[in-house]
């Protein structure tokens, strides 16, 4: 059921400011968000009944399948099916009827609750790091005592999801933990593909079938610095979303490279990440140095992922030129 859009504030004795949509119904504690200050009464009403109708769709019981017995203890196994069963839901929100923004707000919202239903129900004991829920002081502290930390992003390439039928979205899964003080399981699922990639079954990476090397990129904010790297490596741009679609299609032998700088924060690559050195891919900072992850700052902005014949030209041509 869809609602229609709010109309404003209401008072209530004794329960303080409510909303109402054009219905009359009150929306619930969880959705009574303050105008913001320059927000239009057009744009707050937008942005209210988006999350309103995202919540229902949230709400819309979706049964999992059950896990195999192997995903008990093996966190290969754990990531794959939590990636798998994010993005049979996510295919599910996407014949809801919605579009646009309150797609993408569903879908965001109900992948995240699923995943943390399901990681508090298979590993109480663990932490969780993901895009869609905000962390508290103590969470964070608690997340950087933790053994063990799942980072998460419930939907990477929002905007493609949005999109039908566009596939290069994804489901991350990764699983960082202390003992290694690095990632040891991952999965990415990429759902309008049937296909799930991840560290217990690593992807066979085939040699390159390109004359040229070819660099994956963003399709709306590709970096200024990669059409000099490209120019350079005489490769060829292939703009596509999500950056796990872009890490992953090192791996597919779609592209042989993927570049980034310009802002990004762990769980955009945590689990592509995580893949890909499964599979023998270089990965590192775009300036040669490790990634790492379960940081006081999540904050991870730049990372290069290519085939390992192709990492010296590229740090070398970035530690020279840049990327400003």
């Amino acid at each position: 059921m869809r609602f229609t859009p709010l109309i404003g504030e209401v008072s209530a004795s004794g329960l303080g400011r409510q909303y109402l949509n054009m219905a009359g119904e009150i929306l619930p504690a969880k959705f009574r968000f303050p105008r913001s200050a320059g927000e239009t009464a057009a744009e707050w009403a937008a942005s209210q009944a988006s999350q309103w109708n995202s919540s229902k769709v949230s709400a819309v019981t979706y049964t999992p399948s059950i896990p195999p017995a192997a995903a008990a203890t093996d966190d290969h196994v754990l990531a794959t099916w939590l990636a798998e069963e994010a993005g049979r839901r996510l295919l599910e929100v996407r014949e809801q009827g919605l579009a646009g923004r309150e797609l993408k707000d569903a879908g965001d919202a109900a992948a995240h609750e699923l995943l943390m239903t399901l990681l508090a129900e298979h590993r109480p004991g663990d932490a969780v790091l993901s895009e869609e829920g905000p962390e508290s002081r103590a969470d964070k502290v608690d997340r950087l005592q933790a053994e063990r930390v799942w980072i998460v992003d419930p939907l990477d390439g929002t905007r493609e999801f949005s999109e039908p039928p566009r596939d290069d979205w994804a489901v991350h899964v990764a699983l960082w933990e202390r003992g290694a003080d690095d990632l040891t399981a991952g999965a990415v699922a990429q759902p309008t593909l049937g296909e799930t990639f991840n560290t217990g079954r690593p992807p066979v990476v085939p040699p390159s079938t390109s004359a040229r090397p070819r660099i994956a990129v963003s399709r709306s904010r590709p970096p200024e610095f990669v059409h000099g790297l490209a120019k350079a490596l005489d490769a060829e741009l292939v703009p596509m979303g999500s950056a796990g679609v872009k890490v992953l299609s090192v791996a597919r032998d779609l592209t042989d490279a993927y570049v980034h700088a310009g802002g990004q924060y762990e769980w955009d690559s945590a689990a592509p990440v995580a893949v890909a050195r499964a599979a023998g891919l270089f990965t590192s900072r775009i300036d040669g140095t490790p990634l790492r992850y379960n940081q006081d700052d999540v904050y991870l902005p730049d990372l290069i992922v290519c085939r390992p014949e192709l990492a010296e030209l590229i740090v070398a041509w970035i530690k020279e030129n840049g990327v400003g």
